[in-house]
């Protein structure tokens, strides 16, 4: 059975630029659209200002939105829609391990509570196993055509197969070319060092090092995506910095993120949580080990 793409909706502009950019990668990738909203009535743990069904046809009425303006851009695609009684974060979480990618809108800079259904969106990205998409819309647009698809590179090829690999698919899909990013920064023993011709020398010395170990994370996905034109940058900062600094002319961001927990809550990275508040594109975020 061919997975969907899942969309998470709630009657906002900004969860309906997400469906649009869902439809479009759904039309892309030849599979499925799936479109939910999240709903559970709860009358006893807060106040009760409307019945449980006023409250069910206010669901479905956000749904049939979200279904006819879709309809609208992409008739020919296969599109469900479903009411699903759960809480935000374990219906969505539910569904996003069903589905290729899981999709949510954003209400752009700032606090991170601006996520689909308020602070909801970071516990899913936090802890979806599949690949989670925030779009936000800039100028009514969801930059779902032109320019680079930007992908953060980090650690050993084996940290970054999954993110590199989803990155080199979209970039396919796409006909668009692959910007692949690995900052670095010096060591604390160097970064310490005193006198900025030492710390120049230290950092010219080191830099080799860091494109070699880029050159060798891409190596074979150049090998599987010979058409996909790849620009290799490698930049000493911070991760975050850096990233942001590449994405001027980006489709898409693809960043990575860590699937062990943390001792307490979950965490979703420094790269993730700066790409996720000030990239103007929408960020693809992938889960690794």
């Amino acid at each position: 059975m061919t997975s969907a793409i899942t969309v998470g909706v709630d009657g906002s502009a900004e969860s309906l630029a997400a469906a649009d950019w869902a439809a479009g990668e759904a039309a892309l990738r030849g599979v499925p659209l799936r479109i939910v909203h999240a709903w559970l009535w709860q009358p006893l743990d807060v106040p009760v200002v409307q019945d449980r069904e006023t409250q069910a046809e206010s669901a479905r009425t956000v749904l049939r939105e979200a279904e006819t303006h879709v309809a609208e851009r992409h008739s020919a695609l296969k599109v469900t829609a479903e009411v699903v009684e759960d809480t935000a974060v374990a219906a969505l979480l539910r569904e996003a391990e069903a589905s290729e990618m899981l999709v949510l809108g954003s209400r752009g800079h700032g606090a991170f509570v601006g996520f689909l259904l308020g602070s909801y969106g970071q516990q899913v990205i936090a802890a979806a196993k599949r690949p989670v998409i925030s779009v936000r819309t800039r100028n009514g647009l969801t930059q779902m055509e032109g320019g680079e698809v930007v992908v953060g590179q980090q650690g050993t090829p084996e940290d970054s197969d999954a993110v590199l690999g989803f990155a080199f698919e979209e970039a396919a899909a796409r006909g668009a070319a692959l910007r692949a990013v690995r900052a670095w920064t010096l060591p604390p023993i160097l970064a310490y060092s005193p006198g900025s011709m030492l710390l120049a020398n230290e950092a010219v010395a080191l830099e080799p090092f860091e494109k070699k170990a880029l050159a060798e994370a891409l190596a074979p996905w150049r090998e599987r995506f010979p058409d996909v034109p790849v620009t290799e940058h490698v930049e000493i900062g911070s991760a975050g910095q850096v990233l942001l600094s590449a994405v001027s002319n980006a489709q898409l961001l693809v960043v990575g993120r860590r699937t062990r927990r943390a001792p307490v809550g979950t965490r979703i990275g420094s790269v993730a949580h700066a790409a996720l508040h000030h990239a103007p594109c929408p960020v693809a975020v992938v889960p690794h080990d």
